[in-house]
C-alpha cells in the first residue's frame, strides 16, 4: 500500500493524516443513541486494534485522544504495535485543572502526567481548559507557561488545542513553548467561532504545524467534501486528524486524501442510489 505523506513537528516525523478517536471512545457529535452505538462496537482492545491496524497499513501511525477517558482504547493501540511490530505516537489532550490554586495545579500535574505513563510523545492541553486562560483584553494566555514547563517537565512535546483561533494568535505573539497546534477547521464551519475563511488565514499565519480537527464536521460532510477541502486549503506541513467508524472507512478516506494531496480523482466506488442514473463507469 502506499504510505501516507509525512511532516515534522519538533523534529518527530508524524503522518500528515493523524488518527482521530472520538469515532472510537463514543464522542459522535450526533445523538446519544450514536455515541452508545460507538461505545458498543468499540468496547474491547480487539476491535480498536483492528481500526489502528488498518491505519498503519498506510504508514499512519499517530493517534490523537484524550487518552484518560478510555483505557480500551490504550490497550488497543498497544495490541495494534504488538501484532503489526509497528510503534505509534501518542497525541495526549488532557483535559487539566487550570484554577489558580496550589490544589488546582498539583490536579494539573496530575493529569497531564497520565500521558507520560503511557508513552505519550505529544501534550495538547485541551481547549476546554486552555482556553479560560485566553485574556483578550491583554491578548495573553494567563499562567499557559506554568503548564507548558509542567509538560517540558514530564518529557513530553507542548502544545495547545484551539476552538478559539485567538490561542494560535496569542500564543505566537507572546512567543510561548508550543510546537504545534489543533484547530477546529472544515468547510461547513462546524463548531468554528468565526469564518472558515479567517480560521484558513489564521492557519497559513500560524508559525508552527496545525493538526485540523474535524474534517467531515462529525459526518455532516462528506468524505470527499470534507478532506478534499482540507488537503486542499491546508499547508503541507500542516494534518488533518480524521477518525472512522470502519476499516473500510479508513481505505476510503485514505485514498480521497491521497488523491487530493496528488490532484487527482479518488480511486472509490460510487454511492449506491435505488434507480440512479449512470453517468460514468
Amino acid at each position: 500500500m502506499q504510505l501516507f505523506p509525512r511532516t515534522k513537528v519538533a523534529g518527530i516525523s508524524l503522518p500528515r493524516m493523524i488518527i482521530g478517536s472520538n469515532w472510537l471512545i463514543g464522542y459522535s457529535h450526533t445523538s446519544v443513541a450514536a455515541d452508545d452505538m460507538i461505545k458498543r462496537r468499540y468496547d474491547n482492545r480487539e476491535a480498536v486494534s483492528a481500526m489502528v491496524e488498518a491505519y498503519l497499513a498506510y504508514g499512519i501511525d499517530a493517534v490523537m485522544a484524550p487518552f484518560s477517558h478510555s483505557q480500551v482504547l490504550v490497550e488497543g493501540i498497544k495490541l495494534a504495535e504488538q501484532r503489526t511490530g509497528k510503534p505509534v505516537t501518542l497525541i495526549d489532550t488532557p483535559i487539566i485543572d487550570v484554577s489558580d490554586s496550589r490544589e488546582g495545579r498539583e490536579a494539573a500535574l496530575r493529569g497531564l502526567s497520565y500521558g507520560r505513563d503511557i508513552g505519550a510523545a505529544f501534550s495538547l492541553i485541551h481547549h476546554g481548559s486552555c482556553e479560560q486562560l485566553v485574556n483578550k483584553h491583554k491578548g495573553t494566555m494567563d499562567r499557559i507557561g506554568d503548564y507548558l514547563d509542567m509538560i517540558r517537565q514530564l518529557g513530553m512535546v507542548p502544545g495547545l488545542s484551539a476552538h478559539m483561533p485567538e490561542i494560535i494568535a496569542y500564543s505566537d505573539a507572546n512567543e510561548y513553548d508550543v510546537q504545534t497546534y489543533i484547530q477546529l477547521y472544515n468547510a461547513a464551519g462546524f463548531l468554528m467561532q468565526v469564518e472558515v475563511e479567517t480560521v484558513h488565514k489564521m492557519i497559513w499565519q500560524a508559525k508552527k504545524p496545525v493538526m485540523a480537527i474535524k474534517p467531515m464536521a462529525a459526518g455532516r460532510l462528506s468524505p470527499f467534501v470534507g478532506l478534499t477541502f482540507s488537503y486542499a486549503t491546508l499547508r503541507e506541513q500542516d494534518m488533518v486528524v480524521v477518525g472512522a467508524h470502519t476499516p473500510d472507512e479508513v481505505h476510503e478516506d485514505v485514498e480521497i486524501s491521497l488523491a487530493a494531496i496528488e490532484r487527482r480523482p479518488p480511486n472509490i466506488k460510487k454511492r449506491g442510489s435505488p434507480g440512479k442514473t449512470v453517468l460514468h463507469k
